[in-house]
């Protein structure tokens, strides 16, 4: 049943609209990323400033509860703002809820810099909730910009388009260390420490004054590329997908994407009320289960399994960083320097491992598939930890650089792998009616995931036990196995459009290889055929 609208997004040349969807979708996911990890570039910083307690001998130190509340409230804000969005951005529609995403986002920055108090628990206490809903607005994001990207694209280069959105997210990191690097270097030159005589002091525990201006210009920077970007987003038109599927407005549909596109597009006004008439069900119906519901517990277990065992990595930095020059211990340096340390290390990781992986991504999805890469993914994060695990205290004490390769290897996998395609999936498997949501859940599967990999093991190795650092690596390369398990319930989606993939076209719903996806080939078919007998 091939819709005119559907069909002309589809097949449509790769042109100057899909380059300006990448690049407003993608500043969101730039913005994301300098907001989630600019914090770890400045948290030390705060327990310098909030936490000194004279006569101690050693330099201030968020507590661990505090430190754990600052550094990961984002997180669960996130995971929150994904679900409310997710399900908004089906019921209301992208446009209408995207913009909002951005303007919490500018808001909660800028305010996050303001957090002022009469005592330090005031101060991030503060903070905290102004980072709780700076990661709300994050939330929103990720299911609405995948959702419009992948309704914006034609079927030949449509994972290349999302994974292109999501790969900002790398670029969004590296200058969160970059700023961060670079406002230190310059709090630096200006405000060096001065020279103490009490006796409890040394001049490397100072904390210039200066520097409770800088962390706080640190956050309010995240505001600058979503107050840039939200004029661009509320031009955009509303996607002909969810206009035409779940609106029923033909004709708007038509119009919409013929301005973009250039083209005239026929209303087909007829076939539309056709086609909505067979895929009318709803997420929570027997129909959605029986088509869908392993392909939805495919991308929600993968996705959480990921980001265990990737906010998990930065168990080892305290190690590798040292191990190779990077950074040096904290009664070593003072506030700012320590500052520029860290984020010049974050700057260089990122760089080195987490960029390029992306990228790679984005240059053989269309190749490759999200299956293989996912599957390459997931394999070889397991094999690299595994080996970290094994010659953990050979690599702490005598090779620091191969030490970091390692590191560094299993964030490249990680980013050519399943962090890209467990983004990329979710956008493509599910109706349009119910897009948005599934990948809502999906992505909130991985907060879900990621909250336990950066608390739960990385509280586990606190003690800098060696043992339980081995123990630890060995877990997560296990974890990475179960999403490498788990893949096999998602299909490959590579060349086909969407309606062709989630079925509403009336097609089965082939699987890699042309099996059946999911084992849910006979239930999908025998449905799908009784649908198009009674259109």
């Amino acid at each position: 049943m091939a819709i005119a609208v559907l069909e002309a997004l589809d097949n449509a040349r790769t042109q100057w609209y899909h380059v300006t969807a990448i690049v407003i979708a993608g500043m969101g996911f730039f913005t994301d990323a300098y907001d989630l990890f600019c914090i770890s570039t400045i948290s030390k910083l705060l327990g310098r400033l909030y936490y000194f307690h004279p006569g101690s001998g050693k330099p201030g130190k968020l507590p661990n509860n505090v430190n754990n509340a600052v550094t990961g409230v984002a997180l669960v804000g996130t995971l929150a703002g994904q679900l409310v969005f997710g399900w908004l951005g089906d019921k209301l529609g992208r446009k209408k809820v995207y913009g909002i995403t951005l303007v919490m986002m500018a808001i909660c920055a800028i305010f996050s810099g303001l957090s002022f108090g009469a005592t330090p628990k005031a101060v991030m206490g503060t903070l905290c909730f102004f980072r709780f809903w700076l990661g709300f607005g994050i939330g929103g994001d990720y299911p609405l910009s995948a959702t419009i990207m992948s309704e914006y694209a034609n079927k030949k280069t449509r994972g290349a388009f999302i994974a292109a959105v999501f790969a900002m997210q790398g670029v969004g990191i590296i200058f969160a260390g970059l700023v961060s690097m670079t406002l230190s270097g310059i709090f630096l030159s200006l405000y060096d420490a001065p020279p103490f005589t009490h006796d409890d002091f040394s001049p490397v525990f100072s904390t210039q004054p200066q520097a409770d201006y800088m962390w706080r210009i640190v956050l309010m920077l995240g505001a600058l590329p979503a107050i840039l970007t939200y004029y661009w987003r509320m031009k955009m038109p509303e996607t002909g997908r969810y206009t035409a599927m779940i609106e029923g407005n033909a004709k708007q549909a038509a119009v919409d994407m013929g301005r973009v596109l250039e083209i005239e597009i026929l209303e087909d006004q007829e076939k539309l009320a056709q086609f909505k008439a067979a895929n009318s069900y709803s997420i929570l119906s027997m129909e959605f289960l029986q088509r869908h519901g392993l392909h939805l517990l495919g991308t929600t277990t993968t996705w959480f399994l990921l980001d265990i065992a990737f906010y998990s990595q930065n168990l080892t930095q305290k190690d590798i960083f040292p191990a190779i020059g990077l950074v040096q211990k904290d009664f070593q340096v003072n506030a700012l320097r320590e500052v520029f340390e860290t984020a010049r290390a974050m700057f260089v990781i990122a760089l080195c491992g987490t960029f390029p992986g992306y990228w790679f991504t984005v240059f053989l999805i269309e190749k490759l598939g999200r299956f293989k890469i996912q599957l390459l993914g997931f394999f070889m994060m397991s094999v690299f930890m595994v080996i970290i695990g094994v010659k953990y205290d050979y690599l702490k004490n005598s090779n620091g650089k191969l030490f970091a390769v390692l590191y560094g290897l299993t964030f490249f996998f990680a980013n050519f792998g399943p962090n890209s395609t467990t983004f990329v999936l979710p956008a493509e498997l599910f109706p349009t009616r119910v897009r948005s949501t599934c990948h809502a859940l999906s992505a909130a599967s991985g907060k879900a995931g990621a909250i336990i990999g950066a608390f739960g093991v990385q509280t586990y190795t606190l003690s800098g036990d060696t043992g339980k650092i081995k123990r630890a690596m060995y877990i997560l390369a296990a974890t990475n196995i179960l999403g490498f398990l788990f893949t096999f319930l998602v299909s490959e989606t590579k060349g086909r459009s969407l309606e062709e993939i989630s079925g509403e076209d009336g097609a089965a719903d082939e699987g890699v290889d042309g099996r059946t996806a999911a084992g849910a080939g006979s239930v999908s078919m025998t449905r799908q055929g009784s649908q198009r007998e009674g259109v």
